[in-house]
């Protein structure tokens, strides 16, 4: 009991702290445009579903922005992972597609923003499948593809070379010697070399989430975003709304937690006998 109770302590001190110190500062300055109040912030969080500045509620923007990440997101997945698994699997691949990703991966995705606007303007999802109406459609107008490359950009690197390294990482006795066994090279592909680099892919897909979650407010100050989180913050400051600015950052920093514990407690509990294996 003790223990639990020390855990929560250590848990809670800091935050309380942070924000004791937030609230000192808040009534000392008095501006809540510079520094609003933590009532008057937790007050927006408290009530999620409230309009805010007519630009819908927080869980509004916060499911376009998740629509938003998770088609980016998705999308580096389906081409990072096979890829990083080729390359890793075959030196030849390896040496030909290397330099050139490498040449790409220190550009950051904001620096794309130019290029993209000029390639993809203010298309949407709803362009690319042809969709004019219905529920759909209110969905899919709000995902630019603008935005799905800034998001696919940020979440690829991480994948791929998380992808190349656990594939490449596989001890060579545990090939050879399925190989000596008579398990043809399919076999060892499937049963051998997927199954031992696989955490590393989930580790990598959990930080290229993280990436992609993170160049999200930049995806959505894009022009022709109407909706997100990301463009409630942006929105909230040109009104001198500071205490939205600062519930939307709580809200991003919080859903971004909850996707990288998700990921967290998904590797513990499919990987565990990796800790076993050491």
């Amino acid at each position: 009991m003790r223990a639990i109770v020390s855990g929560v302590i250590n848990i809670l001190l800091l935050p309380v702290l942070f924000l004791g110190l937030w609230q000192a500062i808040a009534m000392n300055i008095v501006n809540p445009v510079i520094l609003p109040a933590v009532p008057a912030v937790f007050a927006i969080l408290a009530a999620p579903t409230q309009d805010l500045l007519s630009m819908g509620s927080m869980v509004q923007n916060i499911v376009v922005s998740l629509w938003r990440v998770l088609a980016g997101f998705v999308l580096a997945v389906i081409l990072a992972v096979p890829l990083g698994i080729l390359m890793g699997y075959s030196r030849n691949v390896f040496d030909l597609l290397n330099h050139f990703f490498g040449l790409l991966r220190p550009i950051p995705p904001l620096a794309w923003v130019p290029l993209v606007l000029a390639w993809f303007g203010v298309a949407s999802l709803a362009n690319v499948f042809g969709v004019e109406s219905g529920e759909a459609y209110l969905y899919l107008r709000n995902v630019k593809v603008s935005m799905i490359f800034i998001i696919f950009i940020g979440a690829f690197f991480p994948i791929i070379t998380s992808t190349i390294y656990g594939v490449q990482s596989v001890r060579n006795i545990l090939v050879d010697t399925a190989l000596v066994l008579g398990a043809g090279r399919r076999d060892v592909f499937i049963k051998i070399l997927l199954p031992a680099a696989a955490p590393a892919i989930v580790s990598g897909m959990r930080t290229g989430l993280g990436v992609a979650w993170m160049c999200l407010v930049a995806a959505e100050m894009l022009p022709g975003s109407i909706a997100g989180v990301g463009y409630l913050i942006t929105h909230a400051y040109t009104v001198a709304r500071t205490d939205i600015v600062i519930a939307g950052m709580i809200s991003i920093g919080a859903i971004g937690a909850v996707l990288d514990t998700s990921f967290r407690a998904i590797a513990d509990r499919k990987f565990a006998w990796q800790r076993l294996a050491r």
